[in-house]
């Protein structure tokens, strides 16, 4: 049981949630206004989801200020008590929930294929892939997105990341991001929430250009790394 309240809209027609994940191991409690979609996606997507709308199971009251207290809190307990999750209240869509739950990255034996889920006001670009998604590629990658193809290698802090270089780090969150060392990396590659990437092992004949423009730090194709997670620069 996992209960979550980030609420800044609380009060609104934003809805009330359960949603149920790991084919019914856990139980997730939040506001749908999308705190809960990266979770969701992280363990592979939700099974069932309710709107908690059975005031059996709430505080009585009439505050609409303090629904971590007398909506959401209340729904874990009884949840966690063994209230069965359709007793709070009706089944919603999982697909409809806000902002959509993440999808996994398409893991191939020679790509991954994956999508930045949210951009960090350094221009971090966070992607949806566990680094033991890309375990079989290598150290060395390739790089494409929409509008550029890039050379790849895996860098394990921010700051390792030389000039003119993109790098791939493990973030606080364990996710893959692209990111540039002091530099607004999803500017640069074009990338948004939504974008998609593809990762794949890098050729060694047919790159060797493409590291000496990353060294140089032109606008062609760029060396990435990959390593340990770590806090700095986020």
């Amino acid at each position: 049981m996992v209960l979550a309240v980030v609420d800044p809209t609380v009060g609104t027609n934003r809805r009330p949630i359960a949603v149920e994940v790991g084919g019914g191991s856990s139980v997730l409690v939040g506001p749908d206004n999308g705190l809960l979609a990266p979770a969701v996606g992280l363990v592979g997507g939700a099974s069932r989801a309710v709107e908690l709308c059975n005031e059996r199971y709430r505080l009585a009251g009439t505050a609409r200020t303090f629904d971590g207290r007398d909506v959401f809190g209340p729904a874990a307990g009884h949840l966690a008590l063994g209230v069965p999750l359709t007793e709070l209240g009706p089944e919603l869509d999982p697909a409809g929930l806000m902002p959509g739950i993440v999808a996994n990255a398409a893991v191939h034996p020679d790509r991954v294929e994956a999508e930045v889920i949210w951009v960090d006001h350094y221009g971090n670009a966070q992607l949806n892939v566990d680094p033991e998604d890309l375990a079989h590629l290598g150290d060395s990658l390739r790089l494409r997105t929409a509008d550029d193809s890039r050379a790849a290698r895996r860098a394990a802090t921010y700051a390792a990341i030389g000039a003119g270089e993109v790098g791939l780090v493990v973030d606080s969150y364990g996710l893959v991001s692209l990111a540039q060392d002091r530099r607004n990396c999803a500017a640069e590659l074009s990338l948004e929430p939504g974008s998609a990437v593809t990762l794949s092992r890098l050729e060694e004949s047919g790159d060797a250009g493409d590291r000496r423009s990353a060294a140089a730090g032109g606008a062609g194709t760029v060396s990435v790394r990959l390593g340990g997670r770590t806090g700095g620069g986020e």
